[in-house]
């Protein structure tokens, strides 16, 4: 008998208040944890976004905490605030539709390079599984981090890439579903970390992956590999086998 891998098959079928809180825990195990910093938003075929509240940490964030939120920033649906810094994500998902997934935080270390003003090279296979295109460098602070303005600008300078580096301040990674934003932002976290030791290790600055291997991925929506998130998701219930419980 010849096994077929499918999505359904590796793990339960979800709502996308699930992937939310999965993808949440999944991340802060990843090192996006911190604190109360960050937002995941999901663009809906009502024009709406789910996104994690204000004031729930990623690790303890369950689906029905997540809220529905307008592209004015106002609340639609729950009893959570809406999480601040926001307008960065609502800039994305209005000017962008080929975006239906966003996550920002503060990594150590995609944290550390954008408080360097730096793009790290990519050093290991694993470090390039995002995908996405080039990963751009923002300075998003031509005012402040929740004023529009400053939202459409750091999104315009994205220039249609998924993968950005918020200068001293953190990372964005976009995609089209909750596997694609969790590979690409594994992979860009594993990328500023390994060139973070390379450098601290004395090593060459010179990228050793082929060209055309890279540029391969780089053409990759980040779908591809199957078996990626389905396999953190059973990890993050394995964790908390109520997760899904309604409460």
């Amino acid at each position: 008998m010849t096994f077929v891998p499918t999505a359904e098959k590796l793990m339960p079928e979800l709502t996308t208040r699930e992937e939310i809180a999965l993808l949440a825990r999944a991340l802060w195990r990843e090192g996006y944890n911190d604190h109360l910093a960050g937002h995941i938003t999901a663009l809906q075929p009502d024009g709406t976004l789910l996104c994690n509240p204000w004031l729930v940490r990623w690790d303890e964030l369950r689906p029905e905490q997540v809220i529905r939120i307008d592209l004015a920033g106002n609340l639609v649906e729950g009893d959570w605030p809406v999480p601040l810094g926001i307008p960065l994500h609502l800039a994305l998902h209005a000017a962008r539709a080929d975006v239906t997934w966003a996550v920002h935080n503060h990594p150590l270390f995609g944290t550390v390079w954008a408080d360097l003003g730096e793009i790290p090279p990519i050093y290991d296979q694993s470090s390039a599984l995002g995908g996405g295109g080039d990963l751009v460098l923002v300075n998003e602070y031509s005012g402040p981090v929740n004023d529009a303005a400053t939202a459409r600008s750091a999104v315009d300078a994205m220039n249609g890439g998924h993968l950005a580096l918020l200068a001293g301040h953190g990372v964005f990674v976009l995609g089209g579903s909750a596997r694609a934003v969790f590979q690409r932002a594994v992979a860009l976290e594993q990328r500023c970390q390994r060139a973070w030791h390379v450098r601290a290790a004395g090593g060459t600055p010179t990228p050793v992956l082929p060209a055309g291997f890279l540029n391969h991925l780089k053409a990759s929506d980040g779908n591809g590999f199957l078996g990626f998130w389905e396999s953190a998701v059973r990890a993050e219930l394995r964790a908390d086998p109520t997760l899904l419980d309604p409460r």
